[in-house]
């Protein structure tokens, strides 16, 4: 079993920068990737940024390149997305999510990861 946990999250106003982490736990814990997403009222859960395997390679959405970094500690077992430039329409809960099933490259699609945490809100104040 895996456990994520986010943090981090908060009210903002906008043109401000948050700092969300992810802690990852669980026996034997190997990912394949891991990514965050995010789901705004009324809608669906969207990508927004992940890392493949090793971190050497990264994937943004068009909406927050240029504005938001993914990277990890790997001595931690923990995943950072730095999100500056904050718009109000960045307001979402925020979710991290692991890959342990076994695959090259970087992945977009919420099914494609196995496991997920509670989501910590971030509201961004215009």
């Amino acid at each position: 079993q895996v456990h994520l946990v986010e943090s981090g999250g908060g009210l903002v106003q906008a043109g401000g920068s948050l700092r969300l982490s992810c802690a990852a736990s669980g026996r034997s814990f190997v990912s394949y990737g891991m990514g965050w997403f995010r789901q705004a009222p009324g809608k669906e859960r969207e990508f927004v940024a992940a890392f493949n395997r090793n971190g050497g390679n990264t994937d943004y959405a068009d909406s927050v390149k240029g504005r938001f970094t993914i990277s990890r500690d790997s001595a931690k077992n923990t995943v950072y997305l730095q999100m500056n430039s904050l718009k109000p329409e960045d307001t979402a809960v925020y979710y991290c999510a692991a890959r342990t099933t076994y695959g090259l490259g970087i992945f977009r699609l919420r099914t494609s990861y196995d496991y997920w945490g509670q989501g910590t809100q971030v509201t961004v104040s215009s």
